[in-house]
């Protein structure tokens, strides 16, 4: 591996040119090619044959409720006050935690936990201490693994903070989005600065090991002063990771978005302008750009893992950890297994209903072929580390078979010629190298190599940029 530059450089026109919808990467092939049509019985497959080889474990639980909605969210929620849909969603997702260990070798170690949603801390501290002990009296917890979960920080106090991290939780997330009154009033997410710097505190007192915040970019009445200004009281947050995400405004996929006043988003011109504020913001205030939308400090783990070419990527994100089989427990939640992709049911009542007849709860599903598995190896070291050496692809991934690069992908090398000519990318001896102008663009440079991608429709991804 080469030493990776940091440093990210704009030209407008050739963003402006390459900024079209396409996959944000979190798995390849992309959770758009799950079909219904999926063997079920792959999936155990999947599961026995990472019991033989013991591949670690990370498991992610899907708490999909809130109690009011977020006019920007893209997620798979359920809205309600009535707190009481907590206990059977409960219930149930005990049974699924059960149904799925009785499939792992117990010997096999969780290295990665994160609870999601929704708002997990949707649920009391009696639900959540439920929670936890199904999982731990069914998988077993590594010493050192990564525990995270997701807060809405409206409704945290300080003793429900301290209650988490002395269950276990030693990583927490939550959403800023914009500290400015008027974004917040037109998402309806009301949080006032001070309650968001008073969250901070009692995580900070509570002893978290790391702390990530995210903002989002494109909202209504949202202007590049008035970001920057959300960007220095972040600043002042301190948080160890910082994720600034582009806003996909779809109402066509989430009806929920029409409630915002479309025409006062900023255009795409003012988008990139805050775009380009905001990675010097932070790269200024010591953060290291990590790639797509995330940030660390220079001496958080994905920043080191990344120099070291070591850094992981799944559907929680960018990792640190060994690549594992990704278990999902709940509604709406995936599992992501060597070869196999599947998510469980959208509705709860089709989530509960596979449950009682003793059946995976698994709506639709992906086996992937050796071809899939080059590709997305392919995809997810651009994705990471921002280069690729061909020579190294068998060694480090057992393929199987001598993989000469430019044979294998002969059909792209005429898209690699472009992207290189537009200076996104070097090329050296069998390798690749993304430039520091092509790192705003890797879903471009990635998606030469998806082979998925001329089968979709646009309208399912958001924009690079």
């Amino acid at each position: 591996m080469k030493p990776l530059s940091q440093t990210v450089e704009f030209d407008l026109a050739v963003l402006n040119r390459y900024n079209q919808p396409l996959p944000r990467y979190t798995s390849y092939p992309p959770a758009t090619e799950l079909t219904p049509d999926f063997d079920r019985h792959a999936f155990q497959v999947a599961i026995a044959a990472g019991n033989h080889k013991k591949t670690p474990l990370s498991l992610y639980c899907h708490i999909p409720f809130c109690e009011t909605p977020c006019y920007f969210c893209g997620c798979n929620t359920v809205i309600t006050p009535r707190k009481q849909v907590a206990d059977p969603y409960l219930d149930y997702l005990s049974r699924h935690i059960q149904q799925i260990a009785s499939l792992v070798n117990p010997e096999r170690r969780v290295h990665q936990l994160h609870w999601g949603g929704g708002t997990p801390n949707y649920l009391n501290l009696d639900q959540v201490e439920f929670l936890w002990n199904q999982l731990n009296q069914h998988f077993r917890l590594d010493e050192a693994a990564e525990v995270s979960i997701e807060i809405n920080p409206r409704y945290v106090d300080r003793n429900y903070l301290l209650e988490l991290r002395q269950l276990g939780f030693n990583r927490i997330s939550f959403g800023i989005q914009d500290f400015n009154p008027k974004v917040q009033e037109a998402v309806n997410r009301i949080q006032p600065e001070a309650m968001l710097f008073d969250v901070m505190d009692w995580i900070r007192d509570a002893g978290f090991e790391s702390v990530n915040v995210d903002l989002i970019y494109g909202l209504p009445f949202q202007t590049a002063i008035t970001f920057q200004e959300t960007v220095q009281k972040t600043l002042r947050l301190d948080p160890d990771r910082i994720a600034v995400f582009n806003f996909a405004y779809v109402p066509w996929l989430k009806p929920i978005q029409k409630r915002m006043p479309a025409e006062a988003m900023p255009n795409a011109g003012e988008k990139l302008q805050i775009l380009q504020q905001t990675i010097g913001q932070l790269t200024q205030g010591g953060y290291v750009f990590i790639g797509m939308d995330h940030f660390a400090k220079p001496t958080d783990e994905l920043a080191v893992a990344q120099q070291a070419g070591n850094l992981h990527r799944n559907f929680q994100g960018y990792t640190t950890k060994p690549e594992s089989d990704l278990l999902g427990f709940g509604m709406t939640s995936i599992s992501m297994l060597q070869d196999v992709y599947c998510q469980n049911q959208k509705r709860l009542k089709d989530f509960y209903r596979a449950l009682d007849a003793n059946e995976l709860p698994i709506e639709r599903g992906v086996q992937l072929s050796q071809d899939d598995l080059i590709r997305r190896t392919v995809i997810m070291e651009l994705m990471c580390q921002f280069q690729l050496s061909a020579h190294d692809l068998e060694a480090k991934y057992h393929l199987g078979f001598d993989l000469d690069f430019n044979d294998y992908f002969a059909a792209h090398l005429p898209k690699l010629d472009a992207l290189e000519a537009d200076g996104l990318i070097h090329r050296w001896g069998d390798g690749i190298e993304v430039t520091p102008l092509g790192r705003l663009l890797i879903r471009n440079i990635a998606s030469v190599f998806d082979a998925y991608l001329k089968q979709n429709t646009t309208s399912s991804f958001s924009r690079a940029i």
